[in-house]
């Protein structure tokens, strides 16, 4: 998850809390294995070693053997103490405990929105990964209750550590916002979506009520859709290809981090209502830009958002079109959820989540026999 200027949801999570943990803890020595060449950025601190073992583990195949056969053979080379997994996989003969971070169970929700390889590797080892390990932690209340849910794990090995959110997200000056919207869409306003175009982020209704936003508001409001198109197929290619105000969406790719703070910054409102989230991270990256946030009523994102967001019906075109219009005609929600947005914000950093992550972990130790 660690691939340099490539960094998403659990590469920032996996990113920021070990920052933080192997900085605060210079007392151990951490091994962190890569599948492949590292970036010197990565290694943290001096008791940081990195150990690349291949293959690149980009297929169910390639995992079992990088997990069960690479990883387990150096670790135990190494003597390693305790392993910690930030994103969920584990080798599953190893006998130090293991701590693993899962961030969500959608592939047991939804398990046709992935490659069959990938849905058929997460749904059999996902419930051995709970069973094997010592504790786990995961990124909201709703994921925990739905790890016990879904493999039968007593709630009291699992602990909640939120997502942060990255410290260069800010509100952007008017004139800064101008030149932002004249870069990116010729100086109209936007609607602005980051995030993966994978089947749970709902992007096929976002154009839908997009369009039906356009044919019944007269408004030269865009949608700025930030993102790979790695999931380009299906529904959201046929939900475009209908759209009669296709001229109005703009599609960016993936952005650099600064210049994903000032697309967020300068838009009119963050429109992010994917169906199924472990968290949802630019919920708060919205908020901590300023922006008013329209983010769906399931999963764990009411949890997140609070009162800093319009929640809708992520099933409903109607329902995300009726925010977009509040968005442009309610100055008054606007404000009032920008600073309900900002208040929220207090119950999340990435320096409380190293806490937690680390605190899981001694957790652990002290629970040794």
């Amino acid at each position: 998850m660690l691939l340099k200027g490539k960094l998403t949801g659990i590469g920032w999570f996996t990113y920021q809390t070990l920052r933080y943990i192997t900085n605060a803890h210079p007392e151990h020595t951490f091994y962190f294995f890569f599948d492949r060449p590292y970036n010197e950025e990565f290694v943290f601190s001096s008791n940081v070693v990195p150990v690349v073992l291949g293959p690149k583990a980009r297929h169910p195949i390639l995992f079992r053997i990088w997990m069960d056969i690479r990883v387990l053979r150096k670790a135990r080379q190494l003597g390693i103490e305790a392993f910690i997994s930030p994103e969920g996989m584990l080798p599953l003969k190893l006998h130090a405990p293991c701590l693993t971070v899962i961030h969500d169970l959608n592939f047991e929700h939804y398990p046709n929105d992935l490659a069959k390889s990938h849905s058929r590797y997460y749904r059999k080892y996902f419930p051995l990964f709970c069973r094997k390990a010592a504790r786990i932690a995961t990124v909201s209340e709703y994921s925990k209750q739905d790890i016990c849910k879904q493999y039968d794990i007593n709630p009291s090995k699992i602990d909640v550590v939120y997502n942060g959110v990255n410290e260069w997200f800010a509100p952007l000056d008017e004139s800064k916002k101008g030149e932002v919207r004249n870069r990116l869409t010729e100086g109209h306003p936007y609607f602005i979506f980051v995030g993966m175009l994978h089947p749970r982020k709902n992007v096929h209704r976002l154009f839908d009520a997009f369009d039906r936003f356009k044919s019944e508001v007269l408004s030269d409001v865009k949608l700025l859709i930030v993102g790979e198109k790695l999931w380009w197929d299906g529904e959201i290619s046929e939900a475009y290809e209908r759209m009669a105000h296709q001229q109005d969406v703009v599609f960016t790719g993936h952005l650099p981090s600064q210049e994903l703070v000032e697309a967020m910054g300068a838009s009119l409102a963050l429109t992010y209502v994917p169906y199924f989230e472990g968290f949802g991270i630019p919920i708060l990256e919205g908020f901590k830009c300023g922006v008013p946030v329209i983010t769906s009523n399931r999963t764990s994102m009411p949890e997140v958002a609070g009162d800093g967001a319009i929640l809708v019906d992520p099933f409903s075109v109607q329902a995300i079109e009726w925010a977009m219009r509040q968005m442009v005609t309610n100055s008054d929600l606007r404000d009032q959820l920008v600073a309900n947005g900002f208040e929220r914000l207090k119950h999340f950093s990435w320096e409380q989540s190293a806490e937690l992550l680390w605190g899981s972990f001694e957790k652990m130790m002290g629970e040794r026999p």
